[in-house]
């Protein structure tokens, strides 16, 4: 049940409406001369790590009235460092938002709640993707606007339940802006509306490479401190194991499914088959450090996605996007262009910070009280990465209906910090069954 404060504070918010309209419409970021800090949108983090951390600044530069009043992790020394940068970055500029009292700084794996609890109207979450969907739908039932860091989820049953939240969000008119930054990238949104619009004619095939080094490489068993759980050194090295984050494909080259998905307007494919696996050895873990996935859509048309994540090799992340009438190219140069029949390429000015745009349109729209809902693409994108892992794992070729109803479920039923936890084996196709 929602206190009478908060829904006061809704109420509020919403009236404010008419003061701050003629500001917005003026553009990001929203500066709001007429407000009082007395008006202050109040904002949560959950998970302060670096993207978290950075998460915050964004919001709390969103916005001239935000504050920064409440935030969890399960490491206290990430929440002070969270802290720190916060109230140092750029020469100290935020550090009088940063309203964080020691009693509202919430420790474990029920301190999303807390947060929730804490008297907020913005949530921002931020922790290893594997606690997201339950971290969503605790926000939303709360009454919470949110910003939710990409992936939604690591496995189907994870997907279901977050477009079920997205719906309940919709009904409650609140807003839900997903953390697929390209979306909100000036150059990537007029390229996409450039091939939308037909420069290149129809599309006939989609390639996309994310090739990368190690994101959280994973440390010798060697180094785990005497009495430390199974369930807290995999939380503490989240990144290597496939439930809390979805494996490499899902986490990470995520962000070239979501293009792909945006390219076919964001309507799935028929099926998919996939390779992977791990090449280079590694310690614990269980996650692959390679995919290759090659999507089928309708009209015998193909898009492949390759990911990889290798020290000391060729990196690249880029799209090439072929059509009837010509080539999109993204990443290849310092702008995208398209080369053909239409030739084209970014002439704009200078470009904001993409991430800063996901929460400058999150809190203008929440002054505005025209809620943004990202929620249903944000879910495609997820699942369309999934179910290119599913394909890898198993060997079989995945249909779009497969993926969306599997019933593997990748964590377990309820997390227990100090509890032993076996770390499922790294999957083998041929093996490894679909479920």
């Amino acid at each position: 049940m929602q206190n009478d404060d908060a829904s006061n504070r809704r109420d509020f918010l919403k009236s404010t409406t008419g003061v701050v309209g003629g500001a917005l419409a003026a553009g990001f970021p929203a500066i709001i001369s007429a407000q009082s800090v007395t008006n202050a949108i109040k904002v949560g983090l959950v998970g302060c790590g670096g993207r978290g951390t950075g998460a915050a600044a964004q919001a709390l530069t969103a916005d001239d009235y935000n504050e920064l009043i409440a935030v969890a992790d399960v490491d206290q020394g990430q929440v002070d460092r969270a802290l720190e940068e916060l109230r140092t970055t750029d020469n100290g500029k935020l550090k009088n938002r940063v309203k964080v009292a020691s009693d509202k700084q919430f420790l474990g794996l029920d301190a999303y709640q807390k947060v929730i609890d804490s008297g907020i109207d913005v949530i921002l979450l931020a922790t290893p993707p594997g606690f997201r969907p339950t971290h969503l739908a605790a926000a939303i039932a709360g009454g919470k606007h949110v910003f939710c860091e990409k992936p939604i989820a690591t496995d189907a049953p994870g997907v279901r339940q977050v477009l079920e939240t997205v719906n309940v969000a919709k009904s409650k008119n609140l807003s839900l802006v997903a953390g697929f930054c390209w979306r909100y990238n000036e150059i990537i949104q007029a390229t996409f509306e450039q091939i939308h619009q037909g420069a290149i004619g129809r599309i006939v095939a989609y390639y996309a490479t994310y090739y990368t080094s190690p994101v959280k490489p994973m440390p010798p068993e060697s180094t785990r401190p005497a009495g430390m759980s199974d369930t807290e050194w995999q939380i503490r090295n989240w990144y290597n194991f496939s439930w809390l984050c979805g494996d490499s494909i899902v986490e990470q080259a995520v962000h070239s499914a979501d293009k792909i998905a945006w390219a076919f307007k964001d309507q799935p494919p028929i099926s998919c088959v996939a390779v992977g696996g791990r090449q280079i050895p590694a310690q614990g873990g269980n996650i692959y450090d390679h995919f290759e996935v090659n999507y089928l859509y309708p009209g015998e048309v193909r898009a492949f996605l390759a990911s990889r994540q290798m020290d000391g090799i060729y990196n690249e992340n880029a799209d090439y996007i072929m059509g009837t009438d010509g080539v999109a190219t993204i990443g290849r140069g310092k702008a995208p262009r398209i080369t053909g029949k239409n030739p084209w390429t970014w002439t704009g000015g200078p470009v904001q910070d993409m991430y800063q745009r996901e929460h400058d349109a999150l809190f203008a729209s929440i002054r505005k009280a025209k809620p943004i809902n990202d929620g249903e693409r944000m879910a495609t994108s997820t699942l369309l990465a999934m179910m290119g892992r599913m394909a890898a794992y198993t060997g079989e070729q995945i249909a779009w209906e497969q993926a969306l109803n599997s019933q593997e479920k990748l964590g377990p039923d309820k997390v227990d910090w100090n509890a032993p936890l076996a770390v499922a084996p790294r999957p083998r196709p041929g093996v490894t069954k679909f479920i």
